[in-house]
């Protein structure tokens, strides 16, 4: 199959950005297989996502579009762009603490090919799980973390990360706050998922506190990490109904239910580059 390249844009909007985009692409006989563009009227900012398969996808070829691209197209239109490959496998980590059932949803979409990752590290707080990373021949590192060693915990996480060549960390019900230390080693590409109760039901227990309030939905999120908590840029949301017929057990067993399928939903976007983040929100093409 022909490689597939995937350029991303956002800029400020004005006439002429499709036409100057594809017609740069037309001049290196590139053919465009799926294009979709947005413009957010209020802030006047143009998003773009094209996806083409040029004649010649080498290392010299490509370089010479992005260096075209950069002069005539990115500068003129003061452009925050970036091309990906398709058939790039992202390597991918995963940090988990006690709770597996995001783990086993990752681990079935990587074995089934679902997904085309490689999954070199698992990264824990605990060994609950390690048998789990034996089973799939996946190296496992626990990582204790207290408040007096979280310091020394994460820079050794950084460290793992960098040495097994991770693009992508996925925080797969992971118990424990990142710094914007981590953050940046990863370069921003760290996706968590949480229950949408946050922050009206947090704590430990947020499923038996709406359960005793009564909601009538409860939800998933999963965003990107930034310094800010769970307040980074939202990429899949989903939400199921519940009723006073559900119990507590009923609620957690919903609830994970839609954390998993949030998650993977994510991290696909994210793996097929559909994502753009601007101004703590983001874009997603489908």
């Amino acid at each position: 199959m022909n490689e597939t390249l995937i350029l991303l844009i956002h800029c400020p909007d004005r006439e002429g950005l499709v036409a100057s985009v594809t017609a740069l692409i037309r001049g290196f006989a590139g053919n465009i297989v799926d294009l979709d563009q947005h413009v957010d009227a209020s802030r006047r900012v143009f998003f773009m996502r094209v996806e083409w398969t040029p004649r010649d996808a080498g290392p010299e070829a490509v370089g010479r579009f992005e260096e075209t691209f950069a002069a005539q197209v990115a500068a003129p239109y003061q452009m925050h762009w970036r091309l990906e490959r398709a058939s790039r496998r992202p390597r991918v980590a995963v940090f988990v603490s006690r709770y597996g059932h995001c783990l086993y949803d990752i681990l079935a979409r990587w074995e089934s090919a679902e997904w085309p990752i490689d999954i070199p590290l698992i990264v824990s707080n605990h060994r609950d799980l390690e048998a789990v990373a034996a089973r799939h021949g996946i190296r496992y590192e626990h990582v204790p973390v207290t408040g007096a060693t979280r310091p020394e915990a994460e820079q050794r996480q950084i460290g793992l990360l960098h040495e097994a060549g991770v693009d992508l960390v996925i925080l797969a019900r992971y118990m424990q706050i990142v710094s914007p230390a981590f953050i940046d080693a990863m370069k921003g590409n760290v996706i968590n998922i949480h229950h949408s109760f946050l922050p009206a039901f947090a704590g430990g227990q947020p499923y038996h506190a709406a359960h005793q309030r009564g909601v009538k939905i409860i939800g998933a999120t999963s965003h990107y990490v930034t310094a800010d908590l769970d307040a980074g840029p939202i990429i899949a949301q989903d939400v199921a109904t519940v009723s006073h017929k559900d119990s507590v057990e009923d609620m957690v067993r919903k609830g994970r239910d839609l954390e998993k399928i949030v998650l993977a939903r994510a991290v696909y976007a994210h793996l097929r580059h559909e994502v753009l983040v601007f101004d703590n929100r983001t874009v997603v093409f489908d």
